[in-house]
């Protein structure tokens, strides 16, 4: 008699495997939400060597200053920043192809929310650090200035930028500004409308950094990166609505 069947039901009882959680530090109420929307499968560990440098309290909710840094990490190829509790929880993902493993920016918040930075190194794992941020909210939903004012339109992804060097080590500091409303879409009757996307390179053509910013961000976005190396470096970006912006940052 053929033992196919037993081997099929063998098969079909056997337990899906599954990647078990750790306990949140942060005891958010999103936390499996955000583990399983952006980390699903995918092995993950809290450490503390990711960094979140935020306000205990926002004072601006539509401007929230926040660092992270995972430089005590090696090969981290991609960071992605969320904040569980607001409407939209994705800020940004990067990738500090050659640059350090960290970011300074501003962001809106809607509530009191924890932010997290999770770093991917090279053998898949994510590394996870955060804290909590007390907000009175509104951020996300209240429209941009820009929205209401038509300056912005002759101006829009007009980019202004400094570089100087970081430290003794061959690296440098990179500070954008580029001037746009990302608007969220959730104030009434204004659509989302935001910087999408943003690539640093060196003279040569290099690709330093790859930035992803979503809805979240800051209007008129201030970035700071710490980029290996020296020299002039070229910055390319657009919007969701196709609007491109360029632009060469001297020393």
């Amino acid at each position: 008699m053929s033992k196919l069947p037993l081997i099929v039901v063998l098969c079909l009882s056997l337990p899906a495997l599954a990647v078990e959680l750790p306990a949140d530090p942060l005891n958010s109420p999103a936390w499996g939400t955000i583990a399983g929307r952006y980390f699903k499968g995918q092995p993950v560990v809290f450490d503390a060597r990711v960094k979140v440098t935020a306000p205990a309290s926002a004072e601006d909710p539509l401007d929230v200053p926040v660092q992270i840094s995972a430089e005590g990490l090696a090969d981290v190829e991609e960071m992605l920043v969320v904040a569980d509790l607001n409407p939209i929880q994705k800020i940004l993902s990067y990738e500090p192809l050659h640059a350090a493993p960290s970011l300074a920016f501003r962001f809106k918040v809607e509530q009191s929310t924890p932010i997290r930075a999770a770093a991917r190194t090279r053998d898949g794992v994510w590394h996870l650090g955060g804290v909590w941020l007390s907000a009175a909210g509104g951020g996300c939903t209240t429209p941009s200035y820009g929205s209401a004012d038509p300056v912005w339109q002759t101006r829009l992804n007009e980019v202004r930028g400094r570089l100087w060097p970081a430290d003794g080590h061959g690296t440098q500091r990179l500070r954008l500004r580029v001037i746009h409303p990302m608007d969220t879409g959730l104030a009434k009757g204004i659509p989302a409308f935001y910087i999408d996307r943003i690539v640093l390179s060196d003279a040569k053509g290099v690709t330093l950094a790859r930035l992803n910013t979503f809805e979240p961000i800051s209007e008129n976005p201030v970035l700071s990166f710490d980029l290996n190396g020296s020299g002039a470096v070229r910055v390319a970006g657009g919007d969701i609505q196709g609007n491109q912006f360029s632009a060469e940052i001297t020393p």
